[in-house]
């Protein structure tokens, strides 16, 4: 059975412009990602690579072309629009992590639940049991600058996790990190894409591209090359 096509983009353009001078960050990209595809993006710096991701998260969108998310046209949408399909069905990862201090973990991970009006209670179960399943099960009261790096992103994880995404989006994941966490959270990346999780991730290094289904290179904001590994 053949996974179905969740995003679709077709000659997707984005500029910008700088004072008298216009950037063209993306210039006419076309490309498909199907369900439980574990996807990289790469390329040099200035090369397209944020942009893109932001445009697939719903974070900004095109000047012109079209992405179909699912069975919608989101780059029609207006800004009520992609904030709603920001917060239920897509997950995003960033490298400095962006958790908020004063809650604890468990808090932390409820926070795209408490912005849905999900009810307490069952807000609580959800989060905890999200982060049992990415291992902090033992860390649940504490507050992030308790935690390690490595654990912090785990709890950035599992934030992504709890609203059920279609997509999950990481930038940089392991940015931060040392080579050792790094690699217990690319683990469970791995982890989830076995679960059948489409994950698209922006990395620079060839090392963490290696565990990906699917090498996207940009440059000069074009498609430069797409490998699929089988």
């Amino acid at each position: 059975m053949t996974n179905r096509c969740i995003v679709r983009l077709q000659d997707l353009r984005k500029s910008y412009q700088m004072g008298p001078v216009t950037v063209e960050a993306l210039r006419g990209l076309s490309l498909e990602v199907t369900e439980g595809d574990y996807v990289m993006i790469m390329g040099p710096s200035g090369c397209g690579k944020s942009t893109l991701l932001n445009l697939l998260g719903c974070l900004d969108r095109p000047t012109s072309g079209q992405y179909i998310l699912g069975d919608d046209d989101v780059s029609q949408l207006d800004d009520d629009s992609l904030s709603a399909i920001r917060g239920t069905r897509l997950g995003f990862i960033f490298q400095s992590y962006n958790l908020i201090q004063q809650l604890s973990v468990v808090e932390n991970i409820e926070v795209p639940l408490y912005y849905q009006g999900v009810p307490e209670s069952y807000s609580r179960m959800l989060a905890t049991q999200i982060a049992e399943r990415v291992g902090l099960k033992d860390r649940l009261d504490h507050k992030p600058f308790e935690l390690s790096g490595g654990q912090q992103q785990r709890v950035a994880i599992a934030r992504a996790l709890v609203n059920d995404p279609l997509i999950i989006f990481a930038d940089e994941p392991t940015g931060n990190l040392d080579s050792s966490s790094g690699n217990d959270i690319l683990a469970v990346f791995d982890e989830l894409h076995q679960q059948g999780k489409t994950l698209i991730m922006v990395t620079h290094s060839d090392e963490v591209s290696e565990r990906a289904k699917r090498v996207i290179r940009l440059r000069d904001g074009q498609l430069e090359h797409d490998h699929k590994r089988h």
